[in-house]
Formats: structure tokens, C-alpha cells, sequence
């Protein structure tokens, strides 16, 4: 059953976009039969590949070539014999990338994946700081890319677009998707407190540059002569907290029917596991469905669920979702490589501007700078000296800022928003930012890594809550005198207090209510209800849209 459901959400978009219906009679619905066969086929083998590339690779430590690059790689390449021989014109409905079926089919297993794994404690004891990067950051690394591309074009160094159309390409451009940097941190052992940055910034941050690249879109079809960024903020963070209500709703709702049902008994563990599995892409489609966020709802829906109705199913219902959510979320994630790998090779491209392409680059990696240092230098003058960000760790941050599949995604649709070409020189530079930072900052992450000093520095020494203890900037303390900051830092302790205070409520009152264990829990995750063995720590967890 499984397989099927795959195989159907893998071959959707194609089927949509037939030219003739799957009955057809005569000869031309066997044709597009055998076509997709073929398709299929090619889909399954670089999948099977990359899964076993992937494995020699990570066998022999060999991090130049991370699995994700060898993805993309592997569909780069099918794609080129596949758009230089015969057979091009009956295969390619089979892997034209659609950014409906990446956010409606390939996204949602991934991002609950991320929140379903994720181990609360780094994650929400540095919450303010990622908060910082992923919304106020993503929005200065916008505007910044957008500024300074047209000003390169008023100056006539690149491609001038105009001024709208260069906002909504620096909030395309913002969506960052370190997957290649965070497979090799946890193959390696980082920081804990670093892995919870880059990976809280890589989920909260495709929000923020969906609601910019949306709002902007918008500005230019009304054709508005100004520009309220504080409207635009203001509408992401309407978006935001209804997403995270929304998901957070679901998740509570989950518990408690799991609680009350009576679904834990061994001839109602398939009942059991099929509702676990559709509450997930419920929450999605729900905030979908509302105008919200699906990103941030199914984040925090994945949360929840860990958190409270997981203890509440059976032994074994345990075991397979938490195996069965870390299948799905491995193979969407190889998939979505190979995917975009394919049609980078199979798409019409823009190349007459290459210094738009050039510059873009050059100022995308401007703006990843005056994101990470800035925001690191507001978190800091807030925080008490043991829970400074090191400069280490903001260079790795900064480091960390590859383009994926979102901004992909998002490119793809500039073609069509966009008109007289622009859309198509978007997505040009967009597939060249992919394709470098992919293969040539996720293949010298390794050594980056050695060159900030940053490896094996509390990921893997202990037990998972010791090495949170032995971080350096995870247990706030407050026993300083007042700064110059005080003011800061006097809402930054009431915000801790009222953190304290909730992590009491959670384990007094919440976890009892919602779970079915009762709150002397204690354990390694920061209260986390007891989980089974391979829910905890399995070899590809705590992950953003990695590869």
C-alpha cells in the first residue's frame, strides 16, 4: 500500500499535464503507456542509486560528494543524455518539476519529519535567536538582495529588472535549505546549539520568503506605487501564529483521541497508525486551506505530536510510524535532488545574462552576511556572556546559507508571474545558485567544519541531555550586574521566567491531561514522553530538508 501511494504521488503532475486522456484508444494510449513505464523506470533506478551511492559515500567518510549532491548529480546527468537523445519528448512529462507537486506532495512528509524529530531542548532553549534569523533576518537578507540587484542593474553591471520584481527575486533567493551542511554536522558531531540555529533558520525562514515573495507578488499585480514593509511584516506574523496555532490545535486534538479512544490494542494497530499518518497532511492542508502556512502548521503539528500523542499509542504502533515517517522523509527528500536535478538539465534556460547570474551570487553572499552577523550581534547584546554566540558558529551559520529546493520552487513560479522574460533570467540565476552552492559549499563543508573548529564539540560525547548541559550557550544566568542593555535583558529574564514557568505547566498539567502517563516524565529530551529506542536518535533525525 505503501508503495503505491508513492508511485501515484510520483507520477501526479504528469498525469495532469497529459496531452491526451489516460483512456485514450488506439495506438497513442499505448505509446504514452510505454512512455510511462520508461519514466517510472528512470525514476526507480536513480532512486535505488542515489540510496546506494549515498551509503558508499557516508561508508568511507567521503564528504566532498554529500548524498544530496550526489542526487542532484545523479539528475543532472540523466537529464542531459535524457535531453540529447530521441526519447526526450515522451519522457520529459514525466519529470517536469511542478512547484504544486513539491509543496503538496514532497514537502509535507519532510518538514513533520524535521519537527517530529527534533529534540526540544537545543531547539526551543535558543528560540528568541533562530526567531531572529529566520524572520527578521530572512526579511534583511531580502531587502538587501533586492537593493543591491537593482542597483547593479540602474549601474548597469547586470540585467536591470525592475525594483518589484527585484524584491520578490531577493525573497525567493532568501529561502535557504542547508541540506548538504547539516547531514555532514551530524556525521561528524557539531555543536548542538549550532545544529538548532542553522536547522530552526532552514524551517522558519521558507515561511518568511513565501509570505515575501507572495506579498511582493501581489504589490506588482495591484501595481502600488509604494511599498509598507510594515504591513508586510505584520502579515507574516499573522501568518506565523495562525499556522503555528493551527498545527499545534491538530496536534493537541490528535493526543487527546488518541488518549480517550481506546485504539491501543493489538487488533487496532493498523486503525491506529493510518489516523497518526493523516493527522500530519490534515494540519498541512488545513492551513493551506486558510490562507496560512502548511510549513509552519505541520512543524509544529510534528512537535506536538512527539511530544504528547505519541505516548499515548501502542508499543508497536510506536515502532512503525516512527520508522515509517523517517522512510517517507528519506525517500521525498532523495526524490526532490533528483527531481530538480533532472529538470535543471530538461529546462529552457536563460543564459545571455551571465552577469546577472555573477552578481547575484556576489550579492546573495553580501546579504548572508549582513543577515547572520547582525542578528548574531543583536542576540548577543541581549544575551549574558555564557550564551554568547560564538564567531565560530555565526561564520558556520553563514556558511550554512545554500540554495535549495524552495528557492527552486519558487523560481519556477517567477516564470510564470513574471512576464517578458524577467521570470526566465530569475530562474536561470536561480538554478546556477542551486547548483554551485549545492555542489561547492556542501562538498568543502567538511573542511569548513575543521576550519572553525567546530567538529566534535558536544554532538556525540554523552547521552543527549548531558551534552546539552555541557553546551556553551544553552543554560541561561542571570546573575550579572545591568549593561547598557539592561532594558534588553530584563525582558529577555522575564521571557525565561515565563519559559520556566511553561516547561512547569507542560510537566504539571499538560503532558497528565494530554497524554496518558501522567508528568513524572524526566526524561533525556527535555521532558519528552518515553519513546521507543528508534523514535529517539535515528541515524537521519533532527532534520530540516535534508538529503
Amino acid at each position: 500500500m505503501m508503495e503505491e501511494v508513492i508511485m501515484m504521488s510520483m507520477i501526479s503532475p504528469s498525469a495532469s499535464n497529459s496531452t491526451s486522456p489516460p483512456g485514450g484508444g488506439g495506438g497513442g494510449g499505448a505509446k504514452e503507456q510505454q512512455a510511462a513505464g520508461v519514466g517510472i523506470l528512470l525514476q526507480i533506478m536513480m532512486l535505488v542509486l542515489s540510496f546506494v551511492l549515498g551509503h558508499l559515500l557516508r561508508r568511507h567518510k567521503f564528504y566532498f560528494v554529500p548524498e544530496a549532491s550526489a542526487s542532484l548529480l545523479i539528475g543532472l546527468i540523466v537529464g542531459g543524455l535524457a535531453n540529447v537523445s530521441n526519447t526526450e519528448a515522451s519522457i520529459r512529462p514525466w519529470f517536469n518539476f511542478h512547484e504544486e507537486f513539491f509543496f503538496l506532495f514532497l514537502l509535507p512528509p519532510i518538514i513533520f519529519q524535521s519537527g517530529f524529530s527534533l529534540a526540544p531542548k537545543p531547539f526551543f532553549s535558543n528560540f528568541g535567536a533562530i526567531v531572529t534569523f529566520a524572520i527578521l533576518g530572512t526579511f534583511i537578507s531580502s531587502i538587501v538582495t533586492g537593493v543591491l540587484v537593482y542597483l547593479g542593474g540602474v549601474l548597469l553591471l547586470m540585467y536591470k529588472l525592475p525594483f518589484v520584481e527585484c524584491l520578490m527575486f531577493g525573497a525567493l533567493i532568501s529561502a535557504t535549505d542547508p541540506v548538504t551542511v547539516l547531514s555532514i554536522f551530524q556525521e561528524l558531531g557539531t555543536d548542538m546549539n549550532l545544529y538548532a540555529l542553522v536547522f530552526g533558520e532552514s524551517v522558519l525562514n521558507d515561511a518568511m520568503a513565501i509570505s515575501l515573495y507572495r506579498t511582493m507578488s501581489s504589490v506588482r499585480s495591484q501595481a502600488s506605487s509604494g511599498l509598507n514593509f510594515f504591513l508586510v511584516i505584520l502579515r507574516f506574523l499573522e501568518t506565523f501564529v495562525g499556522s503555528m496555532s493551527a498545527g499545534v490545535g491538530v496536534g493537541f486534538t490528535s493526543a487527546l483521541l488518541f488518549k480517550y479512544a481506546g485504539l491501543d490494542v493489538d487488533n487496532l494497530q493498523n486503525l491506529e497508525c493510518c489516523l497518526f499518518v493523516l493527522f500530519p497532511y490534515f494540519s498541512y492542508m488545513l492551513a493551506e486551506g486558510l490562507g496560512l502556512s502548511g510549513i509552519v502548521s505541520i512543524l509544529f503539528t510534528g512537535i506536538v505530536m512527539k511530544h504528547y500523542t505519541f505516548s499515548n499509542l501502542s508499543e508497536n504502533s510506536q515502532r512503525f510510524v516512527a520508522a515509517f515517517f523517517h522512510l517517507i522523509s528519506s525517500l521525498a527528500e532523495t526524490f526532490v535532488f533528483i527531481y530538480m536535478g533532472f529538470d535543471i538539465a530538461m529546462e529552457k534556460h536563460s543564459w545571455s545574462h551571465v552577469g546577472f547570474i555573477f552578481f547575484s551570487i556576489l550579492f546573495i553572499v553580501i546579504a548572508r552576511a549582513v543577515n547572520v552577523f547582525s542578528c548574531g550581534y543583536l542576540v548577543n547584546m541581549v544575551r549574558p556572556a555564557n550564551r554568547q554566540i560564538p564567531s565560530n558558529h555565526q561564520k558556520a551559520l553563514w556558511y550554512s546559507g545554500l540554495r535549495g529546493a524552495m528557492a527552486f520552487a519558487l523560481a519556477l513560479q517567477s516564470v510564470h508571474d513574471l512576464p517578458e522574460g524577467h521570470g526566465q533570467t530569475i530562474f536561470t540565476a536561480t538554478t546556477a545558485i542551486v547548483v554551485l552552492t549545492v555542489l561547492l559549499i556542501g562538498g568543502s563543508t567538511g573542511t569548513m567544519l575543521g576550519a572553525l573548529h567546530v567538529v566534535g564539540d558536544g554532538h556525540d560525547d554523552g547521552p543527549l541531555g548531558e551534552s546539552f548541559e555541557n553546551s556553551s550557550y544553552i543554560a541561561p544566568s542571570y546573575d550579572e550586574g545591568a549593561s547598557s542593555g539592561s532594558k534588553l535583558k530584563m525582558k529577555l529574564k522575564e521571557f525565561h521566567k515565563s519559559a520556566a514557568s511553561f516547561t512547569a505547566l507542560d510537566k504539571n498539567y499538560l503532558t497528565p491531561f494530554f497524554t496518558t502517563q501522567g508528568g513524572d516524565s524526566d526524561s533525556d529530551d527535555g521532558g519528552l514522553p518515553a519513546a521507543a529506542p528508534s523514535s529517539r536518535r535515528n541515524g537521519r533525525g533532527f532534520r530540516g530538508l535534508h538529503g
